[in-house]
């Protein structure tokens, strides 16, 4: 046998791509590649790339560019750009960076190993089709490695809401759903393999609607239960979700199921009904409000997450008060928040853009809240057990890392900790980004 060749692969943006990027990591195993972490000597490179913010392609390029003297002093590294922003550029990739030797999207990724071929013998390799096949049942024979105890799976893909900022729906398609039973088998199969929690994704995941085994559509909700007889799955969360989607089995859920974890990222954008229109949401605050008061009333102690967009073309000053009033209605637990970037071919692009001066003081403020928010229930932590997943060692000797119920990152110095392991931890300490214990 030869040597094996070794394989980069650096991923942007979302969980779903770093999904992505192990489903190709796999793909490219069937052709003798084994995973490297460093470019230097790897013999192909993959930039799994993101379109979700503004001049995502041109970050793309500078960071081909950094390869260039690579590929001059080994001619035969293979060079590939996959994900979002190959199926928007496609053959204009190669046009701009010919050292370039494939291209392909987030939909047919399952097809590496013919464009690794093809590459190898001197041609270059383009697909940014959307097939017919089922990339994910293609590539369900995959290698048995052993797995760290968290794992993503994607259930659902694309997206039927067409807001005016975001550019899914033209790179990632219209919304699909796995069928229910090989995401069953997925599951139990990363299970055997070590993992213990698993974060169900898609790009509005609580729109999930995949055929069950016994004919009928399954919900999420539905789904949840399903991987909650999974003997050795111990927790379940799920991302991203549309306030528009959560319905009243999947809120039920949240108070009933004991391994779906009190943690929830439901992304509102805006607090402005004016600013929620244009941005085609489909929701207003008070239904979002209202929304989270009946979750809450499932599942007192969830934590809830959020993202906002600041800045969005023709929001005023009103607009972004009547979202800092949202922010305090609710309490936030954490939030992503990012000033309004233009996505090429979207809506909202062709608007009149907000000054950016002051887009940039209204998402400093708007952070500030948020920060304020975050530490106020982080701290409130202080005295509590919680559970706690541990993932690996910590910085410091004889530390050990892993992640709360509520998703806090929780680090304690004790020989009984270890990988992979839940322990009901006691809180002693909160710091800027982590809290500190003890195993109870």
């Amino acid at each position: 046998m030869g040597e094996a060749k070794k394989l980069y692969i650096k991923t942007y943006g979302c969980q779903m791509n770093v999904y992505d990027s192990e489903r190709m990591a796999e793909a490219l195993g069937s052709s003798g590649y084994v995973s490297t972490d460093s470019p230097d000597d790897a013999d192909m490179i993959l930039l799994n790339t993101c379109h979700i913010r503004e001049k995502a392609a041109e970050k793309v390029y500078s960071e081909l560019g950094r390869f260039k003297g690579l590929k001059a002093a080994r001619p035969d590294l293979k060079i590939g750009v996959a994900g979002c922003v190959a199926q928007a550029e496609g053959a204009e990739i190669m046009r701009r960076q010919p050292m370039v030797d494939l291209v392909v999207g987030p939909q047919s990724y399952h097809r590496l190993p013919e464009m690794e071929a093809k590459a190898g013998q001197g041609e270059k390799a383009l697909d940014t089709d959307f097939p017919l096949e089922d990339k994910f049942e293609v590539l369900k024979q995959r290698p048995k490695a052993s797995r760290g105890p968290t794992a993503f799976l994607t259930v659902q893909e694309g997206c039927d809401k067409f807001c005016a900022f975001c550019v899914v729906p033209y790179t990632r398609g219209a919304e699909v759903s796995r069928p229910a039973a090989r995401v069953l088998d997925e599951a139990r199969d990363l299970v055997e393999r070590g993992v213990r929690e698993i974060t169900l994704l898609g790009q509005n995941v609580n729109a999930y609607h995949g055929p069950g085994p016994d004919g009928d559509d399954w919900s999420l909700a539905r789904l949840i239960w399903a991987l909650d007889k999974i003997d050795g799955l111990e927790r379940i969360r799920f991302t991203t979700s549309h306030p528009n989607d959560m319905s009243d089995d999947l809120i039920a859920a949240h108070g009933e199921c004991e391994k779906l974890m009190p943690y929830l990222h439901l992304p509102v954008q805006s607090g402005s009904d004016r600013i929620l229109k244009r941005m085609n949401r489909s929701h207003t605050a008070e239904s979002y409000i209202r929304l989270i008061e009946r979750i809450r009333a499932a599942r007192p102690d969830i934590l809830i997450s959020g993202d906002f967009i600041v800045g969005f073309p023709e929001e005023t000053d009103q607009d972004f008060e009547d979202t800092m009033d949202l922010i305090r209605a609710v309490n936030y637990g954490q939030a992503f928040s990012f000033k309004y970037s233009t996505r090429p071919g979207t809506p909202a692009a062709e608007r009149a853009q907000v000054d950016a001066a002051v887009a940039d003081e209204r998402l400093q403020r708007l952070q500030a809240l948020i920060t304020e928010q975050q530490r106020a229930i982080q701290d409130a932590m202080v005295g509590r057990e919680v559970g706690v997943l541990f993932e690996k060692p910590g910085r410091m000797s004889g530390q050990m890392v892993g992640k709360s119920d509520y998703l806090h990152a929780v680090h304690v110095t004790d020989s009984r900790a270890r990988a992979g392991e839940i322990h009901r931890v006691r809180i002693l300490e909160s710091g800027p980004n982590s809290l500190a214990g003890e195993v109870a």
